[in-house]
């Protein structure tokens, strides 16, 4: 059980471009504040900053919608070259009103407009462009842990956090769209509850709690914290990543 969790924003942390080493920045940043990393730490990462270290730009005056985009962003009061985008980056639509696409992204992930969008990246009105997410956050993750673990001799993992929306209730929240080092599902199933009786069904997302509590610091606006730094919670080495926290689609029952 975690008793005690610290949550350590990257303060100043510098605007991410095209083609940066962001195991660079993140290591002048820790020194920058002061930090560095122990056993058992864990960074989350703002998709926003991997996604434009990898250069996932995507300037819409060079995408051509084709007919689906066409009909579905007239559906839905969209920019038809944004919804190409959303097509072309997703496995299925699954839901779809004025203002949004709910999609299965080909990450595998459930999306609204398959993360796709144009807040925190610098704005030219007369040349606009969207940002996509990692080609693959999993892989993005690794790498920045095996970085930053050498640079540091620790035991640490990397989430890489994003916001979405859920079935149930308003608003949105952070969820982990890659992880490395770390089980993101703890599975509690058998152990004793309070009174003694197993748990039956328990299983924790714990890389995704760690990363609403994470985006809880960095905001959502012009905040400018993209990287927090957690300590003290108690997590599981693993290779595992974060695509253990999607349900089957059998057992979707919203699909």
């Amino acid at each position: 059980m975690t008793t005690r969790l610290q949550l350590i924003p990257l303060q100043d942390f510098p605007l991410v471009e095209p083609g940066d080493k962001l195991d660079q920045l993140l290591l002048e940043s820790l020194q920058a504040n002061e930090l560095g990393l122990e056993d058992g730490d864990l960074l989350v990462l703002a998709q926003k900053i991997v996604s434009k270290a990898e250069g996932r730009y995507v300037r819409l005056a060079e995408v051509e919608p084709g007919p689906e985009a066409i009909a579905l962003a007239e559906a839905t009061d969209k920019d038809p070259r944004q919804v190409e985008l959303i097509l072309r980056e997703s496995r299925e639509v699954l839901r779809s009103r004025p203002g949004v696409i709910i999609v299965e992204h080909q990450l595998g992930y459930v999306h609204a407009n398959a993360g796709i969008d144009k807040s925190n990246i610098p704005r030219v009105d007369s040349d606009p462009s969207v940002l996509l997410l990692p080609k693959d956050s999993d892989r993005s993750a690794e790498a920045l842990r095996l970085a930053l673990a050498a640079a540091f001799g620790a035991e640490i993992a990397v989430i890489i956090n994003d916001s979405a929306g859920r079935a149930w209730r308003n608003g949105t929240v952070g969820m982990a769209i890659g992880s490395a080092g770390m089980e993101p599902l703890s599975n509690q199933i058998g152990d004793p509850d309070l009174f003694g009786r197993e748990l039956e069904v328990t299983e924790v997302a714990v890389a995704d709690e760690l990363a609403a509590a994470a985006s809880l610091v960095m905001g959502q606006a012009d905040e400018g914290c993209p990287v927090v730094l957690v300590r003290g919670a108690r997590w599981q080495p693993a290779q595992t990543g974060s695509r253990a926290l999607l349900r089957e689609r059998e057992l979707d029952m919203f699909r």
